[in-house]
């Protein structure tokens, strides 16, 4: 293992996941902190809330493409010599993660960020494309029929579990599966305000094609 090369790697990982997109983009464009406003989080959902649906896009699509490209450092590494076939998985796990990580808790934003969702998504993108492919299906169909962000989220990360329990998506290495349900149980954590407020009946509904 070249540790040098895996280590500026895994720094830049965070740093890459660290970029405040929505912050950025509410302050360039709007001259607002998008954490004042909404639910008061840095993320896509409450870009979309709060500054509509192009800015929302493009917040969503960047911090998608931060996921994706971080966890596609481990693979850099090993074009490197860095580090080993059998240990990729590892490294786009831990790449992965220290995106998000960055994302929730950003050094270039006081490390007040999102909550990650858009971020995790790319970074399974990047692992496994075939299965987000359908929880980006189940969380379209989610959304569609309940127009909660939240529980389409929380949805789709329970799904992506729950398909690695199917031979058609059940994994290589038994540790994407474990951590299918670990990142599952992570999402419905760190949406436990968005659940107290959908048992209230108060969580905020997305307009969809002018519903209201």
């Amino acid at each position: 293992m070249n540790l040098p090369i895996v280590i500026a790697l895994l720094v830049a990982a965070y740093l890459l996941g660290s970029i405040p997109t929505a912050l950025w983009v509410g302050r360039r464009f709007f001259g607002l902190d998008i954490r004042e406003h909404g639910s008061g989080n840095a993320g896509a959902t409450n870009t979309f809330r709060v500054l509509g649906k192009k800015p929302g896009s493009v917040v969503m699509a960047i911090d998608v493409l931060k996921g994706w490209a971080a966890t596609m450092m481990a693979t850099v590494m090993l074009n490197q010599g860095a580090i080993q076939p059998d240990q990729l998985l590892y490294f786009q796990l831990a790449c992965g993660v220290l995106a998000v990580v960055g994302h929730i808790y950003p050094i270039f934003a006081q490390f007040r960020g999102g909550k990650g969702v858009a971020t995790v998504l790319g970074m399974m993108l990047a692992i496994a494309p075939a299965t987000v492919g359908v929880c980006i299906l189940v969380f379209l169909v989610m959304l569609f029929i309940f127009r909660y962000v939240s529980l389409a989220s929380m949805s789709a990360g329970v799904a992506f579990a729950l398909l690695q329990l199917l031979p058609a998506f059940r994994p290589d290495n038994v540790l994407l599966l474990y951590f299918g349900f670990i990142l599952a149980a992570l999402l419905i954590y760190t949406h436990r305000a968005n659940i107290g407020r959908l048992r209230a009946g108060n969580e905020s509904r997305v307009p969809l094609f002018g519903r209201k």
